[in-house]
This record gives C-alpha cells, structure tokens and sequence, in this order.
C-alpha cells in the first residue's frame, strides 16, 4: 500500500480490487459469521489506521 501516493487512489483501488475479488470468491459463502466480522472488524482498523 505505499505505492500509493494518494488516499483517493488507494480507496479506488481497494473497492475496484474488492468488487472483483467478491464477484469471482466461490468460497465467500463457506466462511461462517462470525469469522467475517472478526476480518471486517480487522479491515476496518486497518483502514482507520491508514487514515490517522
């Protein structure tokens, strides 16, 4: 990520990267509740972290 010279860039690329990695995940489906939170609770830090 520190490739990316701009905050916009980075956000246009995680959410193209995120669309397409969501449209061709077959597995997406398997992973339970709760083990998704716990990643978008740790995505989510990260991204506040990258922020701050």
């Amino acid at each position: 990520m520190a490739k990316f010279r701009d905050v916009k860039t980075l956000q246009k690329f995680a959410a193209v990267h995120a669309s397409i990695h969501n449209q061709f995940n077959p597995g997406g489906h398997l992973i339970r509740r709760n083990i998704f939170m716990e990643n978008r609770s740790a995505a989510l830090a990260e991204w506040r972290q990258l922020i701050a």
